[in-house]
This record gives structure tokens, sequence and C-alpha cells, in this order.
């Protein structure tokens, strides 16, 4: 592989702004796009150019009381919009829980060397945060490096991580925002995979207003939970695609290769014109 170009917008673009290519023209080119308005209109007038890295993705989310935080179970987020992390970035097309290569050990450290100093700097600049602090995380030859903060639960990870979730979840979060946090959240032994369901032209430019059919069906089945997002109501009564990421299928089982197989069985089940979505998710989780 070359050289790798990220360009990223500095303002809010939807998930969908930030380029990542080996291609010196196209990154020349998205620069042109954004800066002049073209492509994302004044959120991408400023932009930032990143050092491109590779590895392993990994989002740690902690719940924070002001002073100290808890990591909830990790998960592995699916970027690309294609197989293969082929495509454009998106806001995400799917992720699983437990990821093999993040032990507790692992977990524990950078939590130690990431989540925990940034808290002590925001407490330095007389910030008290408390809430959820989503760290993406990639393991790089070089070791560990952080991605992207955001100060919210992000999905599709969260929608891998809760399900898997044994502990009182309103309890864990009313001791964090009382500045207290209580005993550690608890996670079953099983696993989740979270599959999301796009509209046609996501990213850039999705369709909507498509009706969704077998929708009732995949949420009836047994050890699956539909998320709607980009969902619209139909003057019929039914509902219609209304954004990108239309829907995220989640599926529940002992191991990966169970959850996974529950979510795309459900998959299969939904349908619009022109849905997509990654047949890949977990196909090979990192660690295995």
């Amino acid at each position: 592989m070359g050289d790798l170009f990220v360009v990223k917008t500095d303002g809010l673009a939807a998930g969908n702004g930030v380029l990542v290519t080996t291609d010196r023209a196209e990154a020349v080119d998205a620069v042109r796009s954004y800066l002049s308005g073209d492509a994302f209109g004044d959120a991408g007038r400023t932009l930032v150019i990143e050092e491109g890295l590779s590895g392993p993705e990994l989002s740690i989310l902690a719940i924070c009381d002001g002073s100290t935080a808890m990591a909830l179970a990790p998960a592995q987020d699916f970027k690309r919009l294609g197989d293969g992390d082929a495509g454009p970035n998106t806001g995400g097309m799917g992720a699983y829980s437990p990821v093999p290569v993040a032990t507790e050990a692992v977990v524990d450290s950078l939590m130690a060397n990431a989540v925990e100093p940034t808290l002590a700097a925001l407490r330095g600049r007389g910030i008290d945060y408390r809430g959820v602090l989503y760290c993406g995380l990639m393991f790089t030859p070089d070791g560990p490096r952080v991605l992207e903060y955001n100060v919210r639960f992000g999905d599709p990870e969260t929608q891998a991580v809760l399900p898997r979730l044994t502990s009182d979840l309103g309890e864990l979060l009313a001791c964090a925002a009382g500045g207290r946090l209580g005993p550690e959240p608890t996670f079953d032994d099983g696993a989740a995979v979270a599959v999301v369901c796009a509209s046609e032209g996501y990213p850039a430019s999705p369709r909507t207003g498509d009706r969704i059919a077998g929708l009732d069906a995949a949420s009836d089945m047994a050890d699956v939970t539909v998320f709607a997002a980009g969902v619209g109501a139909d003057p019929d009564g039914g509902l219609v695609t209304a954004g990108g990421r239309v829907l995220t299928v989640t599926g529940s089982g002992p191991t990966v290769d169970d959850a996974r197989r529950r979510a795309y069985e459900a998959v299969a089940g939904i349908s619009w014109p022109g849905m997509c979505h990654r047949t890949d998710v977990a196909a090979t989780p990192t660690g295995d």
C-alpha cells in the first residue's frame, strides 16, 4: 500500500465528512471540493489533513461521573460502506461485541492511557464531565492510537453492546449524573452482532421515501432486536426510509457466529428498493 491520505471536515457532516484514500489526486480534489463548499457547505470550509493509519478498530464507551470512568464492553465498528472495507467511510455499517483482541488487560491499559488522562485534562480546564465518553481507537503496527472522541453513545457500537448488558443501565447513568459511579456494569457471556441497513446512495446522497417491508416479522424473531433510525411514517400507516442509515438489526447468541447468523437471518427478511448492507460484519472477529 502507498501513502494513505485522510481529508476530514472540521464541521458537522452527518458522519460523511472524511475521505481515506491512497490516490493523491483524489485527496487533492477532495480538499478543493471541501474548501469551496461544494461538498459539505460551510461544514467543509475548514478541514483537517490527518496522518493515515491502518489496523483493526476498537470502540470503548466509558461512563463518566466527573472524576472516574467505567468501561462498557468494547465493540468493533465497520466504517466502510462495502464488504472487505471497500467504498467510502460512513457513520458505521455494523459492529460486534465482544472483541477477542480487547482482553480485560487491553481495556484496562486503554482506560489508563487514553480515557483517564482525557478526563483529568477536562477537570484541569474546570469541566465536570458526566456522561458517556466514546473513544474510537485503532490498533496500528506502532500500537493503539485514539482516532476520535464523542460525548455520546455511538452507533452502531451501542446497539451491539447494550443488548449484552445484564445490570441496570438506568441506575448506572443516574449514578454517573450524580457524580458517584456505583458497581461495575456486568455483561452476559454471549455475543451481539449489529448490521446496518442503509438507503441507496448512502453516504453521499441517500434516497428516501421507500416503503420498508418485513420489519414486523424481523422484530418478532427470537434473539433479534431491530433499531430504527432513518425511518418515517407512511400516510398509509406503514414505514418508509427517511435517512441514510435506516435500521440496525442486532442478533444475539452464545457466540459471535451464532449472533451473526441471527442478525443476517433477520436482515434477509427486510427489504426496500435499493437497500444495502455489508455481508461481512463480524465474519472474521479480530483476534481469532
